[in-house]
């Protein structure tokens, strides 16, 4: 009796499946044994700012769980552009991820052309914290509040100054919304990092300054600064006394540094999800999240897919920002 040949049609179905299968076996195989060697962390900022921190804190706590080391590499420059370039044209094997933060969502519309696609080159891991940004003064400049910056500033409409640790850094595109959610108009003052411009605030050379809250608080426990008001969604843990821009009349108003890892697209689903779960694992010890209060940040567990969501706002946030301000990079 002869063999009956099955149609063609579906002999092709056939072929493609055990095409599937055969493509999917080794990232499987890959998925179960990972790690089997050190993981890379790369960071684009320098080596001991709040960052690079919490990449070395996160990693070493993931470390531990998965026997293998977590190293961090430092790659400052280009607002970061040169870091994310290196992590999406790594290997996509899960073995060289990026933590990132606001910049990676803002940089596509500051640097024409856009020197990267988040979306498309990138795969989010896990969220893993929020810094608020805060509003500072010098304690003798005489803005005793909010309110009273709202008011001077829309009595001399561009009069009030304030300094920031650069062009497009996320406290200038931070006070940038919140003075277009009060209606007013201030005139930014960049500097190359916060240091610079605390210590002209604090020579009175100008009234106001932006940074993230830990850079702050040794002035303000100092009485140097007074600190107007926060940008995050609830009052800093470090600043328990200090208003929110949301509490300040400004219901749902928010801007904080975020920080979380991606890696490059092509990686498989099974080695992202497995790195998702380490970080949240990780979020969830006493020491990660004293070392992220100590920054002056909070973690923030959630989805990969809860990540993804909040890149795809900020960069819609950012674009338009930057086109009606007109906001250029350092």
């Amino acid at each position: 009796m002869s063999k009956q040949i099955p149609p063609r049609s579906n002999r092709q179905i056939l072929t493609r499946c055990l095409g599937v299968i055969a493509c999917a076996l080794p990232l499987l195989a890959a998925a179960q044994t990972f790690p089997s060697k050190p993981i890379k962390v790369v960071v684009g900022y320098p080596a001991g700012g709040a960052v690079d921190i919490v990449a070395r804190t996160v990693g070493q706590s993931m470390a531990g769980s998965l026997g293998q080391a977590v190293i961090v590499e430092n790659k400052p420059g280009a607002g970061t552009n040169i870091a994310v370039r290196s992590v999406i044209d790594a290997a996509p094997d899960g073995y060289t991820i990026l933590l990132a933060a606001n910049a990676l969502a803002a940089n596509m519309a500051l640097y024409q052309p856009a020197p990267f696609d988040a979306e498309r080159d990138l795969v989010p891991v896990s969220l893993v914290g929020r810094v608020p940004v805060v509003i500072a003064t010098n304690a003798q400049s005489g803005v005793a509040n909010l309110a009273k910056l709202i008011e001077m500033a829309k009595a001399k409409p561009g009069f009030v100054n304030f300094a920031t640790p650069g062009n497009g850094s996320t406290p200038h595109l931070a006070v940038e919304l919140f003075a277009r959610a009060a209606g007013i108009k201030l005139s930014h003052v960049p500097y190359k990092g916060g240091a610079a411009a605390i210590t002209d605030v604090l020579g009175g050379q100008l009234p106001l300054v932006a940074v993230n809250a830990l850079e702050v608080l040794p002035h303000v426990k100092s009485g140097k600064l007074k600190v107007l008001a926060v940008m995050s969604t609830a009052r800093s843990a470090m600043l328990p006394d200090v208003p929110t821009i949301a509490e300040s009349g400004f219901p749902g108003f928010e801007a904080s540094v975020w920080y979380g890892f991606v890696a490059p697209a092509a990686t498989p689903k099974p080695v992202v999800t497995k790195l998702h779960a380490e970080v949240q694992k990780a979020l969830q010890s006493a020491e990660v999240k004293e070392r992220m209060t100590s920054v002056g940040g909070e973690v923030t567990p959630g989805t990969a897919e809860q990540f993804a969501a909040l890149i795809r706002s900020e960069r819609a946030r950012y674009e338009k920002l930057v086109r009606e301000a007109q906001i250029k990079p350092d």
